[in-house]
């Protein structure tokens, strides 16, 4: 009988699959070799793949157009990439070449909104969707970009005070906006109401009474956001109906509103069982959105989504070499790497987000129950399930083999390096990774090139500020 890691995996999943496959003994990622990556630049390293980021665009626009063809829906899809998933230049410049929206959250977005126009990124047609507490420093830098011709910025009001504010510094400039609505957590949530956007029995009296007489005032969207993203749940499509019936009953008081957002993105894969059916969830959210307007005798709205890990999460991965093996008990292994995991993954030990995690070489060793732990002197700096297994199994490390185990994170491209302080100060001065950037060039070539070296101490000192 077959025991190596190998066989393991190709008996539990199908596999090769979505980007991963095995080239000999070794992992490949998009058809990107690891183990000649690890040879030039050395680990930890984190790597962005930018072509996953246009071909996730490609995708969810493929099925939202071919849904509203399918239903002959009168609306538009917009395409929005969420900016605070991954500010980075290579990843959002990528993004832009497709043609996206953009999602603001701060006031130092819309700075980054100049820069992209400033470079010929986008134009002033783009539509920048304005979220996040506004601050009056972010008011008036969104006002800024309506006076110089952003024309499709929308303002979404988190609050009824943001409009009170908005008004005082437009000083007569008309302006467009749309008003989030607050949605009810989950049952596991330790509040019940969302801190965020506008309550639900409070948004039409809002409407009637402080935007519908104020003449430099445009309310174009109804948006909500649902943290746990767009799932075929009870409670997903609960709050989406609430969200739709808000649209409705605004639409007849107000001509103007055309466009529903669905904030929460399209989950990604983060196990090797990993299903979700795209197509049919976009169709229904469709549909639903058309039998609710023939009902009430609406016309069909835009639909705006805002996809920010969708669109980078599966474009990256992080790599590790295994420094040491520790049994500590009968029972208990663990492969230390060399990094921390509350550095460089924040989102498996902050809230528990589960990564596809597998090793690069090695897949024809026996295998075993692992841990994984950081090498930080933290108690939580571990790694030791996966999601849909509440165990890691991984490839024995053979005393006589000299060459390193290393291991992948994969799936990693949203929110770790913003969590974690790209380039600040880490937990125990431990450095960030190496970051390596890999593209095809116009034959279809890979080609990569090292975006930033792994911090320095010299870095640290800086910014603790030894230098004086």
């Amino acid at each position: 009988m077959e025991t190596s890691y190998r066989s393991l995996i190709e008996q539990s999943f199908d596999f090769p699959q979505n980007g991963f496959s095995l080239d000999g003994n070794d992992l490949c990622f998009n058809d990107i070799s690891i183990k000649d990556l690890i040879k030039k630049y050395g680990t930890p390293f984190r790597l962005f793949y930018l072509p996953k980021i246009g071909d996730q665009i490609s995708k969810a626009r493929l099925i939202f157009n071919n849904a509203i063809s399918k239903y002959d829906y009168k609306g538009q899809y917009q395409y929005c990439y969420c900016t605070k998933s991954n500010h980075f230049s290579h990843v959002v410049r990528e993004t832009l070449k497709h043609d996206v929206h953009l999602e603001t959250s701060s006031a130092f977005d819309i700075d980054l909104i100049w820069n992209f126009h400033k470079n010929g990124r986008i134009n002033k047609d783009t539509h920048i969707i304005n979220n996040g507490l506004k601050t009056d420093a972010y008011l008036q830098k969104i006002l800024q970009l309506y006076r110089s011709g952003f024309k499709n910025s929308i303002i979404v009001l988190d609050s009824t005070d943001e409009l009170k504010r908005l008004l005082k510094l437009a000083n007569g400039d008309k302006i467009k906006i749309g008003i989030r609505m607050a949605i009810n957590e989950e049952a596991q949530f330790s509040y019940h109401t969302s801190r965020l956007g506008i309550r639900e029995n409070e948004i039409l009296d809002f409407y009637q009474n402080q935007i519908k007489h104020q003449s430099s005032v445009e309310l174009k969207m109804i948006h909500f956001f649902v943290d746990s993203g767009i799932k075929d749940s009870i409670y997903f499509w609960g709050e989406f109906k609430r969200a739709l019936n808000i649209y409705c009953q605004l639409k007849k008081h107000c001509k103007e509103l055309n466009a529903f957002n669905l904030g929460g993105g399209f989950p990604i894969q983060n196990n090797l069982r990993f299903k979700f059916d795209y197509v049919q969830i976009a169709d229904e959210i469709v549909s639903r959105i058309q039998n609710a307007c023939y009902i009430d005798k609406i016309p069909e709205p835009d639909i705006y989504t805002e996809f920010g890990k969708y669109t980078v999460g599966e474009c990256s991965a992080t790599i590790f070499e295994v420094l040491q093996e520790k049994q500590q008990n009968d029972a208990e292994k663990w492969y230390i790497i060399n990094n921390s995991l509350i550095n460089t993954i924040p989102d498996a030990w902050s809230i528990h987000e589960k990564f596809i995690l597998l090793p690069i070489n090695k897949w024809d060793n026996e295998y075993s129950r692992t841990n994984i732990g950081g090498m930080s002197c933290d108690h939580a700096d571990y790694y030791n399930s996966e999601d849909m297994n509440q165990e890691i199994i991984l490839p024995n490390i053979d005393k006589e083999d000299t060459t390193p185990l290393y291991l992948g994170f994969f799936h990693t491209g949203a929110y770790q390096d913003a969590i974690s302080g790209y380039g600040g100060i880490k937990h125990c001065l431990i450095p960030s990774p190496k970051h390596v950037v890999i593209d095809r060039d116009n034959e279809g070539k890979l080609c990569d090139y090292l975006y930033r070296d792994e911090q320095n101490a010299s870095e640290m000192i800086r910014i603790l500020g030894y230098n004086d």
